[in-house]
């Protein structure tokens, strides 16, 4: 009798974070139905109770590190998958959460509980990469489903991803979208920010927010000098650069630099045009701002 090749098995791990991710692996909904097909979906909590022992072949891995105890399971996780991929903003640069590290968590926290002495929590929140090694990390909050099941794809295929390293302008110039920081003067992080998202807030008429993270090679501190060149604050791009991937490099590095006041000043042959509002509100790169 011809023996049946085993299935490659495949984990989904959760940690801090809210589920967003997982969701962009639900979401493929037919292609999912397809994959047991050629993998076991050995864990996947978000869509089954059904659970299998490892070693598992890849891991996926969706949230920061923030407890202690997450940073035992991690390790845990770490040796028991033989690839492991993290994916979206809380896993690859500590997410929203990490805003932490910018502040003191302690006030945060008596803030927010009733009881915070039943709190236990790291001082920081960081990606999965500071704990443990990381065979692929794929950018988004949350990444696309498409995106996600390339990377499976490759896996399944011992490829490398098909994951694009350009930046957020790339995709403007692929769908057509007139350059809002070029044409109405609004703050937009696309210039240095990794491409994924398709370019859906600047269709809109919106900067980007730097969703899917850092770039290769960016520069995020030349932007910096041409939106003061624009008429932003200094004091503005801080939050400009803390949202989602508030602690990736080198968002952080920008941001840090800006709350100290380090930056020499805008490029001196950059200066607003007549038709870019000055207003505060113009400069807001926060959502609904």
């Amino acid at each position: 009798m011809t023996e049946i090749a085993r299935r490659p098995k495949l984990a989904v791990w959760k940690f801090t974070s809210c589920d967003g991710c997982q969701l962009s692996i639900l979401n493929l909904e037919d292609e999912l139905l397809l994959l047991p097909d050629a993998i076991e979906i050995s864990r996947f909590l978000e869509a089954t109770r059904a659970e299998a022992d490892g070693p598992y072949d890849l891991s996926i891995v969706e949230g920061s590190i923030s407890t202690a105890e997450e940073e035992e399971r991690i390790r845990e996780i770490r040796r028991i998958s033989k690839a492991l991929v993290t994916i979206g903003a809380c896993a690859n640069a500590g997410g929203i959460q990490a805003l932490r590290n910018f502040a003191d968590v302690e006030g945060f926290v008596s803030a927010v509980y009733a009881n915070p002495e039943y709190i236990s929590t790291l001082d920081t929140s960081t990606p999965v990469s500071a704990h443990v090694a990381v065979d692929f990390e794929l950018q988004g909050c949350p990444p696309s489903s498409q995106q996600v099941l390339e990377v499976i794809t490759a896996f399944l295929a011992d490829r490398s991803p098909g994951i694009s390293s350009q930046s957020v302008c790339v995709e403007c110039k692929i769908r057509g979208n007139v350059c809002v920081m070029v044409a109405d003067g609004t703050p937009c992080l696309g210039p240095v920010t990794h491409a994924g998202c398709g370019a859906i807030c600047p269709a809109y008429d919106r900067g980007c927010y730097g969703c899917f993270g850092p770039k290769e090679t960016p520069n995020a501190r030349s932007l910096s000098h041409w939106l003061l060149g624009m008429g932003v604050d200094q004091a503005d791009l801080v939050p400009t650069y803390r949202n989602v991937n508030a602690f990736a490099e080198p968002f952080a590095s920008a941001s840090r630099d800006a709350e100290a006041a380090e930056l020499p000043g805008p490029h001196p042959e950059r200066r607003p045009h007549d038709n870019q509002a000055t207003s505060p509100e113009r400069w807001s790169t926060k959502p609904g701002g």
